[in-house]
């Protein structure tokens, strides 16, 4: 239960609860910083071998070094000391009891309940969820087994071996990231030999074409995820549901049509499958109901991979025992962000690290820098997970600090959320690394792996291949935290002209994660430290991670659009009404429109994404563009 006066709780009557940083322990930290860590350089700190060994974490096999941190021991004192002043324990409890800590939609959260063992209990409203995720998970387990063994076969017969998952946003970049992982592990790699799983997200027919390029509709099982299964247009005027984003079901009528072309109407109940938990439209859309896969509104979009969102197509590509394995790693770090102390919990230090990163050391972003390139995907995901859920300028309780000053000064006294970004090493060194070296302070997060997927070592090499990557990990954060003065660059006889091209100022803060493999059951542990650093910082700041009303203006604005393109394509008639746009959106909605090969839709006609992208055959008819 949330501690009433707590920084950042929401209560819905009596006084609101004071702003974080209104606190003593927030004024500590920052005579703290002015104090002692202005005026170190990590250069110095690092020769401090006490301090460095006391600024390591390490659970079940995840080593987090973070003493190339602008922190002493003290710093991380003084900010547990804020993460209870913020009462970070009471608000992870609430999470995990069901509490409705998503005040705005009045909805639990517990994405954890998606990954808890059978004998879990785990209440919402009152009631113990975790039989019904189970019933789920079975039924994933039963079906996909089905089609990974041949029992369950397309409408001519053919077995099928190839999925297109329909989704976007946290229906896509969740399962895509677990893909990625997966795709190089020898263990997950030998459940998937002879299937391939795709992604279609972006509306736009280019996606199309990519996703559905080279495949057979007879041996293809298309996956929709959607909650609401309704149309742009019908959420537009509704309710927000955080599933099935504009152009989801275009994409899936899309898809569908591609395959009843080919093998006719009745095809769609052996070719198509839904995670949705509206069994009507469902049903009007040609799915069986049977083939339905549902889950729950107490589980975010973002958050949603260990659902049937992600638990569906990853278990057809993969099998369902190796995705019991990742959703097994998430539980593991689940029950330790629940249970471990401050001081030796993963995801609260490295929440609290960002909060001081951010709002005391003035860090606007963030460098998620894998070094394999099978956490490629890593870095997006992570983006939404973090920017949309803590990508706030208001409190929970909805207050915004009055100004008197410009219109854009911040809401909050403080800053809140960071810029996400990233690439797998060595790619990025020779991208962004320039700026993270000698530009903007970015803190960077370095993730390695100990035992690469795929080992190569060649004769008379001094390194193997992965030893050669994991060179560069090492040297990257060192170099970061110590920099080159321009003492050492005289010393090596570097040109005057050159010293202030070639000095690097150090004092560049990073942490270091290191996995002893990177497999079905670490996936799901580096996942599960992600989203609880995430809602350690929005518990601390005194946000809701868990609503994303950013994302919905642009929908509704792109919904009246959408009316007025129609009709003018139907029509012809460009000029007249503005349409209520302003000048601007008018001026270019008929520049469009203008350019386009033919104004007026084609008759009742099926375009479909060629088979080939690049064949000459494939260039769309004059009449459609």
């Amino acid at each position: 239960m949330t501690t009433r006066g707590a920084p950042g709780a929401s209560f819905s009557e009596g006084e609101p609860p004071a702003l974080i940083s209104t606190t003593p322990e927030w004024d500590a930290l920052k005579r703290h910083k002015e104090e002692i860590i202005d005026g170190t350089h990590l250069r110095e700190l690092l020769n401090d071998e006490e301090r460095n060994e006391a600024l390591t974490a390490e659970y079940n096999g995840v080593y987090c070094d973070f003493a190339r941190q602008r922190v002493v021991p003290e710093t991380m004192e003084k900010l547990y000391d804020l993460a209870n002043a913020a009462g970070l324990k009471d608000k992870i409890n609430a999470m995990f009891e069901g509490e409705h800590i998503n005040s705005t939609e009045d909805r639990a959260v517990l994405h954890v309940a998606t990954r808890a063992p059978r004998d879990k209990v785990i209440n919402v409203d009152g009631k113990n969820v975790v039989p019904q995720v189970w019933d789920v998970l079975d039924k994933i387990k039963d079906f996909t087994d089905k089609v990974r063994d041949g029992e369950w076969v397309g409408a001519t017969g053919k077995p099928l071996t190839s999925v297109v998952a329909v989704g976007i946003g946290g229906s896509f970049l969740g399962p895509l990231f677990v893909h990625t992982s997966l795709r190089t592990c020898p263990e997950a790699a030998e459940g998937a030999r002879g299937r391939q799983l795709r992604f279609l997200a972006n509306v736009d027919p280019v996606d199309v074409a990519r996703s559905l390029n080279g495949l057979d509709p007879e041996t293809t099982l298309v996956v929709v995820v959607s909650k609401t299964f309704t149309t742009a247009e019908a959420r537009s005027i509704s309710r927000r549901s955080p599933y099935g984003r504009g152009g989801t079901m275009l994409n899936a009528r899309t898809v569908r049509t591609w395959i009843t072309a080919s093998l006719g109407k009745e095809a769609v109940k052996k070719h198509m499958v839904a995670v949705s938990t509206n069994l009507k439209l469902v049903s009007e859309f040609g799915i069986d109901p049977d083939n339905a896969f549902g889950f729950w509104d107490w589980v975010g979009g973002r958050y949603s991979v260990c659902s049937a969102v992600g638990m569906l197509p990853l278990s057809l590509q993969y099998g369902f025992d190796t995705m019991e394995k990742f959703l097994e790693g998430a539980w593991n770090i689940d029950e330790h962000f629940a249970t471990a102390p401050f001081e030796k919990n993963l995801p609260v230090t490295l929440g609290m690290l960002s909060v001081w990163n951010v709002s005391f050391l003035g860090c606007s972003a963030r460098a998620i820098l894998p070094y394999t390139q099978a956490l490629a995907k890593l870095a997006p995901h992570i983006q939404q997970v973090a920017m949309e859920s803590n990508g706030k300028g208001v409190s929970i309780d909805g207050r915004r600090v009055p100004r008197t000053g410009p219109h854009t000064a911040p809401p909050l006294p403080y800053d809140t959320g960071e810029i996400d970004f990233g690439e797998p090493g060595t790619n990025g060194q020779h991208s962004f690394y320039q700026l993270i070296h000698q530009g903007r302070t970015i803190p960077c997060d370095f993730i390695g792996i100990i035992k690469s997927q795929q080992s190569v070592y060649l004769k008379g090499e001094i390194v193997s291949n992965h030893d050669e990557l994991m060179c560069n990990f090492f040297a990257q954060a060192d170099a970061l935290a110590v920099g080159k003065t321009d003492v050492e660059l005289r010393s090596e006889n570097v040109p005057t002209f050159l010293i202030p091209h070639k000095t690097f100022t150090g004092n560049r803060p990073s942490l270091s994660i290191m996995l002893p493999a990177l497999n079905a059951y670490s996936t799901g542990q580096l996942l599960a430290i992600y989203e609880h650093r995430v809602a350690v910082q929005g518990f601390v700041w005194g946000l809701n991670s868990f609503d994303q009303w950013g994302v919905e203006l642009g929908k509704v604005l792109a919904s009246k659009v959408r009316v007025s393109m129609s009709q003018k394509r139907t029509t012809g008639e460009l000029e007249g009404s503005s349409d209520g746009f302003n000048s601007s959106t008018t001026a270019m909605l008929n520049r469009y429109l203008k350019g386009k090969a033919q104004l007026k839709y084609a008759e009742a006609e099926d375009v479909f994404p060629c088979d080939l992208i690049d064949s000459d055959e494939c260039r769309p008819p004059t009449s459609y563009v």
